[in-house]
């Protein structure tokens, strides 16, 4: 879940009315504001520290899936924030003994032939970058995933809901409660461009059982206790 596009869309429509925002992957990265400590425009808010935290889900599927050795990184090549995420994943990866396959999709009607390279690279899990086409149809990239028997990692908690693997990220909902405290500050009086961008204080790592189980993973018992949420 991202509203990026959406805040970036609200900012080329207007330069004079506060905007807050709640759910953005990457402020700085997308151009939404000149820096975390000043926003320098009329748009602040809360950053999903999207950039900081895709390295650090690798190493919950080696965790989970020790020999693996190949994971796909499926990402869309119109967001630069995304560009960023596979620059950052594949910074990290040989340190955990990983090789990452790039898969690019831009649209839907990409998703069977993404698909197709990742079953033909012999890939074992799946990383997803956040984005609202992937988002919206999480159900059919989970059926793909589970067509070719792969553990997926995710950055929401609507993933595992779903039936994805692990979801590690931002606590959605503390966000959005942080958020409000913005437009409170704003409506008193305060201008958005002096209002740092802060980062999330609350995180959550959520683990799906019965998609384990279908995939014949054993997850550690050292894995389950950092778990915020267990699947059943």
């Amino acid at each position: 879940m991202d509203s990026t596009f959406a805040t970036e869309v609200a900012k080329r429509s207007t330069s004079q009315i506060p905007i807050v925002m709640a759910l953005v992957l990457d402020p700085v990265g997308s151009g939404l504001v000149n820096s975390l400590g000043h926003p320098g425009g009329n748009v602040t808010g809360l950053s999903m520290m999207a950039t900081e935290l895709y390295p650090k889900r690798l190493q919950p599927l080696k965790e989970v899936k020790a020999d693996i050795t190949r994971i796909a990184v499926l990402w869309n090549p119109d967001h630069s924030f995304h560009v960023r995420a596979v620059e950052q994943l594949k910074a990290v990866a040989p340190s955990l003994s990983i090789e990452l396959s790039s898969v690019p999709v831009r649209t839907v009607e990409e998703f069977g032939a993404a698909f197709t390279a990742i079953a033909r690279a012999k890939d074992q899990a799946l990383y997803v970058v956040e984005d609202p086409t992937f988002f919206a149809n999480r159900v059919t990239i989970l059926d793909l995933a589970s067509t070719l028997r792969l553990p997926t990692i995710h950055e929401t908690r609507r993933w595992p809901e779903a039936g994805a693997l692990i979801a590690y990220g931002p606590d959605l909902h503390d966000l959005f409660r942080r958020a409000a405290t913005y437009v409170d500050r704003i409506v008193k009086g305060a201008e958005p461009s002096d209002l740092p961008v802060e980062q999330p204080t609350k995180f959550e790592f959520v683990i799906n059982m019965k998609t384990a189980r279908a995939l014949g993973l054993t997850i550690p018992l050292t894995v389950k206790a950092q778990a915020d949420e267990v699947i059943e």
